[in-house]
């Protein structure tokens, strides 16, 4: 499978050497990381055991196998378990962020939920799981597949609150530039599904719950052993760490009281203990977890080496104004180049994390953080010959775009002042991912397997003698 759909018009100009190393790597990765392929080598039916991992279940006691899932790796993480399963699953419901051609399930039905906003067909499938749930018995299995996005591709506000009021609160959450954990302590305090209900619901039914995750949480420590499970916090599926008066804490921190709809505000101040989340789980829950937010960047370390090519990790937990991240990784480009410092040329520099683009009404353009991070990278690079530098988001959609990001290179500043564009117009425009599309510069994958956040990765090639000048 070749995950990168143009590269033949991503390396049809620039710097056409660096791109085609960054282009390499990325295709290299993406398949190391796809969940598709990591839950097939970790999971089987051997007779009537269930074997995940290190552990098994006795399939001859339980009565019914259930799955339910949500997030945007979620395609390849159902299909994998429905081919595991076979015939010995029920009924499974997801929410995906998009359907592919190539998406064949056997008895999963599949909604296409909205990201970043919620939609109304992911609060159908919501709803169908609810039920499903409460039709369950003591004796069933469920087994829940969870990647980033779920919090909003599966969304069902308590009563009260109306699908438009999440969907309006969410929006100016998120246009106020709020990080991913101050949104999700608003969107679980308002859900039937999310910050662990899911999880509390099946055991409230007696069931066990088995869940599958790939956890996009920037901050985590790199994965020790996926055969194993673990404890886990957040999602629908795990105990959840904020509180409702974290929740308040978020729309008061960005001075947005005037702007969230009434019915959230008087919810989320009510502060009653019923409407609290689940702070604990019994051990009928079972966590798996199939990657971290460090894995690509560890994934990445050991495919260059293959590759022959020195590299380093920088970070793997950047975050902050996307196009200012940019701007630094083009002047750490030049130190490298100029003074083989913090490591010496040629050589690969990666870094994980999520980086955020504070957008106002006013803005017109598109695009998503990576391409804001990679167009603010070329202003920077124009001074570094050869040096480029790809951010995209892991699951294969950057923003609300239909592309994984974007590369740039120490050429692509030209690129956009021939086009007839201003790079800076564009950068105030926040039309990154329009120009970069123009360009040929936007990176088409469509669903990735995976979901781990942004993976940026720079290469910089040395410096001929020839080519050395004073700056």
């Amino acid at each position: 499978m070749q995950y990168i759909k143009n590269d033949v018009e991503l390396i049809s100009h620039g710097d056409v050497s660096s791109k085609k190393m960054i282009l390499q790597l990325l295709e290299f990765l993406w398949k190391e990381i796809d969940s598709y392929n990591i839950i097939k080598g970790m999971m089987h039916v051997s007779g009537n055991s269930l074997i995940i991992g290190n552990r098994q279940w006795d399939l001859s006691r339980k009565k019914n196998i259930y799955l339910f899932g949500a997030g945007k790796a979620c395609n390849a993480m159902a299909m994998a378990v429905d081919e595991v399963l076979g015939d010995s699953l029920k009924k499974g419901i997801i929410s995906v962020k998009i359907a592919e051609p190539k998406d064949h399930y056997r008895r999963i039905k599949a909604y296409v939920g909205g990201h970043p906003l919620p939609n109304a067909e992911g609060m159908k499938a919501a709803k169908e799981i609810l039920q499903m749930i409460d039709n369950c018995e003591p004796e069933d299995l469920f087994i829940s597949v969870i990647s980033g996005g779920s919090s909003a591709l599966l969304t069902c506000p308590v009563d009260g609150i109306s699908l438009e009021d999440e969907i309006r609160a969410q929006d100016v959450l998120l246009r106020a530039g709020a990080n991913i954990l101050e949104i999700n302590a608003v969107r679980r305090h308002i859900s039937k599904t999310n910050g662990g209900r899911l999880a509390q619901r099946i055991r409230a039914r007696g069931a066990e719950l088995i869940n599958i995750i790939v956890s996009d949480a920037v901050g985590a420590l790199p994965l020790v052993d996926r055969n194993e499970p673990v404890e886990f916090s957040g999602t629908p599926i795990a105990p959840d760490e904020t509180t409702i008066e974290d929740a308040f804490a978020c729309i008061q921190n960005y001075a947005l009281t005037d702007r969230i709809p009434k019915s959230i505000l008087d919810y989320l101040s009510g502060k009653g203990s019923d409407i609290e989340t689940p702070k604990t789980l019994d051990n009928k829950v079972t966590h798996f977890v199939l990657n971290d937010v460090p894995d690509s960047c560890e994934a990445a370390l050991q495919i260059a080496a293959r590759m022959g090519v020195p590299s380093m990790v920088f970070s793997t937990f950047i975050e902050g104004e996307s196009r200012e991240a940019g701007i630094f990784f083009g002047s750490l480009a030049r130190e490298i180049q100029s003074n083989k410092r913090p490591i010496a040329p040629p050589c690969f520099v990666f870094c994980s994390g999520e980086t955020t683009t504070k957008v106002d009404d006013a803005a017109t353009g598109r695009g998503g953080p990576g391409h804001e991070m990679a167009l603010g990278f070329a202003l920077e690079a124009r001074y570094t010959d050869g040096a480029a530098l790809a951010s995209v988001d892991t699951e294969g959609t950057d923003g609300t775009t239909r592309f994984a990001g974007g590369i740039c290179d120490s050429k692509t500043f030209d690129e956009i002042r021939q086009a007839g564009q201003n790079i800076y117009d564009v950068l105030r425009k926040h039309d990154a991912g329009g120009v970069l599309e123009q360009l040929g510069n936007a990176i088409l994958t469509g669903n990735t397997g995976t979901n781990l956040c942004d993976f940026n990765v720079m290469y910089v090639p040395g410096l001929q003698e020839k080519q050395k000048e004073t700056w």
